[in-house]
């Protein structure tokens, strides 16, 4: 399937020749209501509509297809990007960055207002260990095996030997930090509830924490890998240490000041339940953009500020945390299909050709190795059975965030001191190759095996555990 992306490209131009008309006298001429640059490039503007239009049917059709086949419905969305063949990326670099920065920070915003302390009451300690600690350490596990199976450019297996730059594979691991409870309890859920309610519960929250967690283990690596050359080490890991504490507070401050302000917006502006999606589109942006400009992270504002929002207790009848969740949800649903076309947009197959090797070896040590020893090593502290903890290790599922980030790796390796600048095309490609594999690998392996595995572990969607394994029916 081709379709011709000199569409897409119009719409900036939609957007810039509404500006311009704005400012300028108002003319009754009907002509003057159409940009330039369509009329340059022969497009009209309602076939830009019926295109867009018809995308978005496409990947409804596709995600309900998705689910009936018991796979995650953001794979068949990003197979349907990759099929479609623009000949050249249809986006310039400025517009994947304010992209990617849109949807992140929506994204953040969401998770904090899924986290929801209340419904995890009793494990609330357990659940904040696995999403930091979990996502961390499998990044780091994950990271030391890219870098020892990897060859220079990524593009083949080494197995020691010119090795890929240890710095490049510990980006490529953060990238992959992040979890999707939302595909996971989707695929779960399909054919009917299956899961226990507080194991679902912990899925949410560790999924919804270890979001800004994995961006901070990303920015941290981002700022470890850029030293300059020819400077004192231990006194530039302070520095780094000391810039990312301050990013954190900063947007920690910000996030609680803004969530204030929220709050009365909230209990004083809404009068119609109607409105809490414009109201939390502008908090979102808002908590973002102002921490964002006064030095601090605005990913960790936007969650912070969700987060205290989805945990406050409001006078006006028309507020509650369920309502606030479900007046976004649509929103975030759109932003998490975005990120998943565009990037399946942006990743030529071509690209996928060499790396397929090294990324199903790294989707295997994520699903094998790194996800259940970053689950199990802290068994001790969890109140789940051993069953459950296996469950909960092969929960795993990557999706909109990991994608999202791997624009900062395009953008962070060629800073990175001691790479060879003839190498530097092909690990750019390969980088972004190796993410979208993995992700493909980790939805359409976990995504299948999910209920048949509930099921054989004896999991019930009461939350006990079945008095004997129940054998899986071929289905």
């Amino acid at each position: 399937m081709i379709l011709s992306w000199q569409t897409f490209l119009n719409i900036g131009a939609v957007g810039s020749g509404a500006i311009a008309m704005a400012s300028a006298p108002v003319q009754i001429n009907p002509s003057s209501l159409i940009p330039d640059q369509l009329h340059h490039s022969g497009v009209p503007l309602p076939v830009v509509m019926v295109v867009i239009g018809s995308m978005f049917l496409i990947t409804l059709a596709i995600s309900r297809f998705s689910l009936r086949l018991g796979v995650p419905a953001i794979l068949g969305v990003l197979l349907f990007g990759l099929l479609i063949d623009p000949g050249e990326s249809p986006f310039t670099p400025v517009t994947i960055e304010w992209l990617h920065t849109l949807s992140l920070s929506m994204l953040l915003f969401y998770a904090g207002l899924k986290t929801e302390l209340r419904s995890i009451r009793g494990f609330l300690e357990y659940g904040i260990v696995l999403a930091i600690g979990g996502a961390i350490l499998s990044s780091l596990i994950l990271g030391l095996i890219i870098w020892f199976m990897g060859s220079s450019t990524a593009s083949s297996l080494s197995l020691g030997f010119n090795q890929l730059p240890l710095a490049v594979a510990m980006l490529i691991a953060a990238c992959l930090g992040s979890t999707d409870a939302g595909a996971t309890i989707a695929v779960l859920n399909a054919s009917g509830p299956i899961l226990p309610k507080r194991l679902q519960a912990l899925l949410e929250f560790e999924a919804s924490v270890n979001d800004p967690a994995a961006i901070l283990f990303l920015g941290l690596v981002v700022g470890l890998t850029t030293i300059g050359s020819g400077t004192n080490p231990d006194a530039v890991l302070i520095q780094q240490l000391q810039y990312f504490l301050q990013k954190v507070g900063s947007g920690l401050v910000v996030g609680l000041i803004v969530s204030y302000v929220a709050r009365f917006s909230l209990e004083r502006l809404v009068h119609d339940q109607a409105q809490l999606l414009v109201l939390g589109v502008a908090i979102a942006l808002l908590s973002y953009g102002i921490a964002d400009l006064l030095g601090g992270s605005g990913f960790i504002s936007a969650y912070i500020c969700g987060v205290f929002l989805s945990n406050h207790m409001y006078q006006n009848s028309n507020i509650s945390t369920y309502s606030l969740q479900q007046s976004l949800l649509p929103f975030n649903s759109m932003t998490e299909i975005a990120v998943f076309l565009i990037f399946g947009v942006e990743m030529l197959p071509v690209k996928l050709l060499n790396v397929v090797p090294l990324g199903l070896v790294s989707a295997l040590a994520l699903m094998l190795v790194a996800r259940p020893i970053s689950v199990l090593l802290f068994q001790r502290l969890s109140p789940f059975s051993l069953k459950e903890s296996l469950l909960i290790s092969w929960c795993g599922l990557r999706g909109a965030v990991p994608l999202a980030l791997s624009f900062v790796v395009t953008d962070t390796i060629p800073r990175i001191r001691a790479i060879n600048p003839e190498q530097l095309k092909d690990l750019l490609n390969n980088a972004e190759g190796i993410i979208f594999c993995v992700v493909i690998i980790n939805l359409l392996v976990q995504g299948l095996s999910l209920r048949p595995l509930a099921r054989w572990l004896g999991l019930s969607a009461d939350g006990e555990e079945a008095l004997a394994v129940v054998p899986v029916p071929g289905e």
